[in-house]
């Protein structure tokens, strides 16, 4: 069975314009059904918790109706909606895609992620997103393209 690299950037957002949404649903999904490569989490500490947190939602209610309903994105949407206490006024998304946007990996992680992709460290990228997006376009050019 064949196993899939999540290539939707915590950058987008789906309607609910929830930075990272829909990338977490993805993975959590891809998990559910046992397609998910096996070098990401399905529900990380990361980003992922900082969704749900951000949100309001209870991390275990989130996986069991991804695992148990295997919803479209859509129909996730329409969950995370439903969900008494959901924070998805203006103010709390902004704060959460803020800190999205702002959070920057350590040294460490970045210069090995750069590296990989053959990329010169040049201070240029420091954000997680753009990192971690670099770092699933070459797990996949490097299973499945090269």
């Amino acid at each position: 069975m064949a196993t899939f690299i999540p290539l939707i950037s915590s950058g987008s957002a789906g309607p609910l314009g929830v930075l990272h949404l829909p990338r977490l649903w993805l993975k959590a999904s891809l998990e559910a059904n046992g397609k998910l490569d096996s070098r990401y989490p399905g529900a990380g500490q990361g980003f992922d918790q900082m969704t749900i947190s951000a949100l309001g939602l209870e991390r275990e209610a989130v996986l069991s109706f991804i695992k148990g309903s295997k919803p479209s994105y859509a129909q996730f949407e329409a969950w995370v909606k439903a969900q008494l206490g959901v924070k998805l006024d203006a103010a709390s998304i902004a704060a959460h895609n803020a800190s999205v946007l702002g959070y920057n990996h350590d040294d460490e992680t970045r210069k090995g992620v750069l590296s990989a992709c053959g990329i010169v460290d040049d201070g240029k990228v420091l954000d997680a997103v753009h990192l971690n997006d670099l770092d699933s376009w070459q797990e996949l050019y490097e299973a499945e393209l090269k």
